[in-house]
């Protein structure tokens, strides 16, 4: 049985998630922006929170910490490589380490770029994958600490997931990031159809998260630095695929 994932707006523009295993009552949340609205939906729906899973130090994904353990005691699971500026952690984790959600078992992808201990936690069964700011709905995160050849990498595990792989990023970015796009793929017309679904979302006060990853390998122009139109537009026909996304990058840095 498919977890049950719960999106939880926090904050002005962040996400956290709640995963629920009904088979056995175990809930997960990932990342903790603030405590509230975490709260709020745990009583909603009667669960009982069993683990947080962080997937980097910044604070506006572990702020609620400390409040949602005093009401919710939890294991907290987060980065090995992180744990020296992490909240205190039960189980460090690394690459390819399982992470389990009741009878639900996942996997630890390291994905540095944004920070350098950022991890995504992949549920294979579930479809499911927790990016947080490394894969973005039409985008991906600043490089704040790691190299543009990193997050380049990162990405490029992420794209390999199966497509119909939901990801679920952590914040609304999402029409932001599809103005960008279309800067730099202007003449790709399933990013032209989406920016226009992202409005009408938008909206109507949903959020646009999650988006299956094949809507992502055919509109985010940072999974598609090998991409001939974009190349062209870009004036790198020779470049590297590599140099294509730092490119990419540093133009969303001064858009």
């Amino acid at each position: 049985m498919s977890l049950q994932i719960l999106t939880i707006p926090c904050r002005t523009d962040n996400y956290a998630y709640l995963a629920h295993d009904p088979e056995t009552g175990a809930t997960a949340l990932v990342d903790v922006p603030e405590a509230g609205p975490i709260l709020d939906a745990l009583s909603q729906h009667g669960w009982r929170l069993s683990d947080v899973l962080i997937t980097h130090h910044h604070g506006d994904h572990v702020e609620g910490l400390k409040d949602v353990l005093s009401h919710a005691p939890a294991r907290v699971i987060g980065a090995a490589a992180d744990a020296h500026r992490l909240p205190p952690l039960d189980i460090a984790v690394s690459e390819g380490d399982a992470v389990h959600i009741g009878s639900e078992t996942g996997r630890v992808i390291e994905v540095p770029g944004h920070t350098v201990g950022h991890i995504a936690f992949h549920f294979p069964e579930s479809g499911a994958v927790f990016t947080a700011d490394s894969l973005m709905a039409l985008g991906c995160g600043r490089v704040f600490e790691g190299t543009m050849p990193q997050m380049h990498a990162s990405l490029g595990k992420l794209a390999a997931l199966p497509p119909a792989t939901l990801v679920y990023s952590g914040h609304e970015y999402t029409a932001a990031n599809a103005a960008f796009a279309r800067s730099v793929d202007p003449d790709n017309p399933r990013l032209a159809a989406r920016t226009e679904e992202i409005a009408r979302t938008r909206a109507a006060g949903r959020p646009t998260v999650p988006v299956p990853l094949a809507e992502e390998l055919e509109t985010n122009p940072f999974l598609r630095a090998q991409d001939p139109a974009i190349r062209a537009h870009l004036g790198l026909e020779s470049a590297t695929d590599a140099e294509v996304f730092a490119e990419i990058r540093g133009r969303k840095d001064r858009f």
